[in-house]
């Protein structure tokens, strides 16, 4: 696939939609921004070509044209959740100003059928001259909502936000996690029946990030999502379709596998060159990896623990409690941090406070996108179901090889039920009862690595 080969969209894998299943109908729209090499430049724009049409002469421009979008044509939807992606320049972030109405297109239409809610690039949607409580209330306005409506929503947006006092200081002095806690907080409680997000929570924490994606997914049951993200895992995880910006056009719209999958193999090209080539045109070339890029392979991996129980969100029926987490060694002695690939012993302690048939205590590892990695439950191997009564400590074991994870966040969700894996009620959900982070030079691949007890290559034949 050379680079100026365009991919024809998959007719058949994007099912057509009847007008009223539209939320977003983009037509022909293409976006020209008017580029000057000099300030100056401006003012004679502003004047020399109209005094040139006055004595006659022929007038030119000073400046030069550039066309972030060029006849962009898209449809998205009604509960549908779309990515986008692209390199910087391509125009994804011009796109979705046009969808929002914070950009006028140079040419074509776009329709927005519902209520609209976005969180841009930073900087986009405050004024930073006002303070954060002062922002809610003129952004939450121009998102449609009255003043008694956000009165209402005040409380809500403030907690999910978590600033503390910052909240009545200038925007200005906000950190950029800050700014999008804030952002984030409103377009959260608008009620809006579409939400563009544009690669704006790679700036937050671990824990505000899986928050935020938390609402998204619940809010994929009801509403539409674009979402914007150079991160394909992401896309593939996340998104039922994906369109491929490249210099201003439209590349690719499908399936997200299969649009992140082309994409991938685009930017090998421009890394590669000819080297990479479609397994579908039967090419099967790799890229070598030269000697100044060297794989750097060693057991310096280590995973470092946080207790976060206190600060955990989640909920509580009152029935029973989560009391204590410990990762510790196999001798027992607890620790804050371990190589990858020990074998580990995962207690957690709960109490009951009313009487259990069956009581179920589980946990599992979660990326910072809220990706569930692996864990497990006490149901299949406690048999018969133990029973609780008021009063009763309990406490799970797990004994497991902890795997290789790549660098980045992570945490641990803790919960305990009653009943069955298929029928139970769960009294006690802590969403970030454990914080992890994982730092290693060694490369991982996947989302979850494995340790191999033996690799290696030898020659089974020569060259004819």
């Amino acid at each position: 696939m050379s680079s100026e080969q365009w991919i024809a969209v998959d007719k058949a894998e994007i099912p057509a939609a009847s007008k009223g299943d539209i939320a977003i109908r983009v037509s022909h729209v293409s976006k020209c921004f008017q580029i000057y090499e000099q300030p100056f430049d401006r003012i004679k724009q502003a004047l020399m070509p109209r005094l040139k049409r006055h004595v006659g002469t022929n007038a030119h421009n000073y400046f030069r044209e550039f066309w972030a979008l060029n006849d962009v044509s898209f449809e998205v939807k009604r509960g549908d959740t779309v990515g986008i992606i692209g390199r910087n320049g391509s125009g994804k972030s011009t796109l979705l100003q046009t969808i929002c109405g914070t950009l006028e297109p140079t040419t074509g239409e776009i329709e927005v059928h519902g209520r609209i809610a976005a969180l841009l690039e930073l900087g986009a949607g405050f004024n930073p001259e006002f303070t954060g409580r002062e922002n809610v209330y003129m952004s939450a306005s121009i998102l449609g909502l009255t003043k008694a409506e956000i009165d209402a929503k005040y409380d809500d947006i403030v907690a999910f936000a978590d600033i503390g006092d910052f909240l009545d200081q200038p925007v200005k002095a906000y950190s950029s996690g800050m700014y999008v806690r804030l952002a984030f907080a409103v377009i959260a409680h608008v009620e809006a029946d579409i939400l563009v997000i544009d690669e704006a929570l790679a700036v937050g924490d671990a824990i505000f990030v899986q928050k935020c994606m938390r609402f998204l997914r619940a809010f994929r049951e009801r509403g539409t999502l674009l979402f914007v993200s150079h991160d394909t895992s992401t896309v593939l995880n996340f998104c039922q379709s994906a369109i491929w910006l490249d210099k201003g056009r439209v590349r690719m719209h499908g399936t997200a596998q299969d649009t992140s999958n082309a994409y991938l193999e685009f930017c090998q090209q421009e890394i590669y060159g000819d080297a990479i080539r479609s397994r579908s045109a039967g090419g099967r070339d790799l890229p070598t990896v030269s000697k100044d890029q060297p794989l750097k392979v060693d057991d310096s991996t280590r995973v470092y623990l946080f207790d976060n129980i206190s600060n955990s969100e989640g909920w509580n029926t009152g029935k029973a409690s989560i009391r204590s987490v410990e990762l510790s060694g196999e001798d027992g002695q607890l620790l804050t941090s371990f190589a990858g690939g020990d074998r580990v012993v995962l207690r957690i302690r709960a109490q009951a406070n009313e009487r259990l048939e069956s009581p179920i205590i589980g946990f599992f590892v979660k990326d910072r996108l809220g990706q569930s990695l692996f864990g497990e439950h006490t149901f299949t191997y406690v048999q018969p179901p133990m029973e609780a009564m008021a009063g009763d400590e309990l406490e799970a074991t797990f004994v497991f090889s902890l795997p290789l994870l790549p660098n980045g966040d992570y945490s641990m969700t803790v919960s305990i039920a009653d009943g069955d894996p298929l029928n139970h009620t769960q009294h006690e959900w802590l969403h970030d009862a454990v914080l992890i982070k994982v730092s290693s030079p060694t490369l991982r691949y996947g989302l979850v690595g494995i340790p191999f007890e033996a690799v290696s290559m030898r020659r089974v034949g020569g060259a004819q």
